[in-house]
């Protein structure tokens, strides 16, 4: 009976964190609806190059900028399951599964203000630059569920090993295997709920200055507080018509339950620097931000059962001691107890109270180009690098990435009016995946996003951003043999992300 697995993967399953909303693994990119509208702000010149061309802010008109954003997010996570034991599922005896998680952040604001003094420009940006959102998977995830069809299994024939030998031993059946008990076909049922909640805010403050009137340096530090919470529980495990929690403690039906309740907190300061060049019509950036080390605390209120009782309750159940104390059983019994242990303790470590787990967000290159062939009309390219491979996360995830995070993308806008300026883009952005990093707790997939847009010149000081863009998710599919059951398991992952914007850029 593998009870330790269903557990610890049941607290694994509960502890899935959020995506980011457009960039990196950690990162969000999208800081000002003018990226949403263009998806290509490396070498822009504007209020919004705060964060992404920060050194050409400096060739912005003198005085106070300001730039107010607003952004709603949809985004869905599906994973599609193919797994022969499911069919034993009391509920729903396909052997197919969908589960989907639905992430909102109906709220992600992000404000930027410069100062152009001279030859310098002082900056300053608050936003949500990780996460933002909460993830709802509201009938688990088909890890889950394998392990807990797999346990159903072997509860059924630890059942049958029990009748057999108290039978050859006593000449008397207990029945644990009948269809009334236990049964024979590993036959289950469960209720499970997860949540999830990740924001990271960040402030920072830079200064850029003009060398030249056409070269421009910056330097600033973005601090970042993390504040994460996660929430779930696995309830109402039966195998066959036996309630899981009457083998732990009869007197309490929520013996079996697991219950994650933890909150994540941490602080970390990210350097920037950045540099922008102007040769004719052209314009050439670059930034690097430097890796962002975190380590999250935390603070949590959590539920594991106890199998320790497991032989007592059998006998009190009117196993004969002497079945129990058998090489067969207590073998199996005291097994179950010791890799449970262990396992829980690897499963629930990282939301240990009180203890801190690194959460680095990785270093960051971006390079862009923009090109203007005639006033009226811009073109830009960019190139983005995340360095993933480089930031610590638990158990050292990263090492299973093949490589960091690679992001092309390419926008135009074009003056249509005095009044208004249309824009569109597109971004790809292809993550260094491998197949053992993938899994549905936490998994990316590589896509595309197009985004489009207008900046409407309400003024001479005033202009209006407003943006719609969409991110096109790959499917990521594995297949893997299960060591124990011999039976294939297969999995499709992939997303959708909807994102609407919008904004008002002031000069003062």
């Amino acid at each position: 009976m593998r009870l330790h697995n269903l557990l610890a993967a049941a607290v694994i399953a509960l502890s899935a964190p959020l995506p980011a909303l457009a960039g990196g693994i950690l990162t969000n990119t999208n800081q000002n609806v003018a990226f949403n509208r263009e998806l290509s702000r490396d070498a822009s010149i504007g209020i919004d190059g705060i964060y992404s061309n920060p050194a050409g802010v400096a060739f912005l008109g003198k005085g106070l900028h300001l730039s107010l954003n607003w952004q709603t997010v949809f985004q869905k996570r599906k994973i599609d399951n193919q797994y022969a034991l499911f069919a034993n599922n009391q509920n729903n005896a396909s052997t197919a599964r969908h589960f989907e998680g639905h992430a909102t952040a109906p709220v992600l604001p992000t404000v930027q203000a410069a100062y152009n003094w001279k030859n310098f420009s002082f900056q300053a940006m608050v936003g949500l630059t990780g996460g933002g959102g909460k993830c709802t998977f509201d009938d688990g995830l088909g890890s889950f569920e394998k392990i807990v069809s797999e346990t159903a299994v072997a509860t059924s024939q630890l059942a049958a090993a029990i009748d057999r030998l108290t039978a050859a031993q006593y000449g008397v059946n207990p029945g644990l295997s009948a269809d009334t008990k236990f049964g024979k076909t590993g036959s289950y049922s469960y209720t499970s709920f997860m949540r999830g909640r990740n924001y990271y805010y960040s402030a920072s403050l830079g200064v850029a200055y003009r060398f030249t009137p056409d070269l421009s340096g910056f330097a600033g530090v973005r601090g970042v507080y993390a504040k994460t919470n996660y929430y779930g529980y696995v309830r109402n495990i039966k195998v066959g018509q036996v309630p899981l929690y009457t083998m732990l403690d009869a007197t309490k039906t929520n013996s079996a339950d697991i219950e994650l309740n933890c909150d994540q907190s941490g602080f970390g300061f990210t350097p920037i620097l950045g540099v922008d060049y102007r040769l004719g019509r052209w314009n050439f950036a670059a930034k690097y931000e430097f890796k962002t080390r975190v380590r999250l605390k935390n603070e949590a209120v959590n539920q594991a059962p106890s199998i320790g009782n497991l032989p007592n309750t059998l006998i009190a159940a009117g196993i004969p001691q002497s079945v129990i104390a058998s090489s067969a059983i207590s073998g199996a019994l005291s097994n179950i107890k010791t890799q449970f242990d262990t396992k829980m303790e690897a499963a629930t470590g990282e939301y240990a109270d009180g203890k801190k787990i690194a959460g680095d967000i990785p270093a960051l290159l971006t390079l862009g180009v923009q090109y203007s062939p005639v006033d009226a009309f811009r073109l830009n390219a960019g190139f983005h690098y995340f360095f993933d491979k480089q930031a610590t996360s638990y158990n050292h995830r990263e090492d299973k990435l093949s490589r960091g995070t690679i992001e092309w993308n390419a926008g135009a806008e074009y003056d249509a009016s005095k009044v208004v300026t249309v824009s569109a883009g597109w971004q790809r952005t292809s993550y260094g995946l491998a197949p053992e990093y993938m899994d549905d707790k936490s998994f990316v997939v590589s896509s595309n996003s197009i985004g489009a847009g207008l900046q409407i010149h309400v003024s001479k000081k005033v202009r209006v951003n407003l943006a719609y863009f969409c991110t096109i998710y790959e499917k990521y599919k594995t297949n893997e043999t299960d060591a124990t059951t011999h039976l294939e398991y297969d999995a499709s992952y992939t997303r959708n992300n909807n994102v609407l914007g919008a904004g008002v850029d002031i000069d003062f």
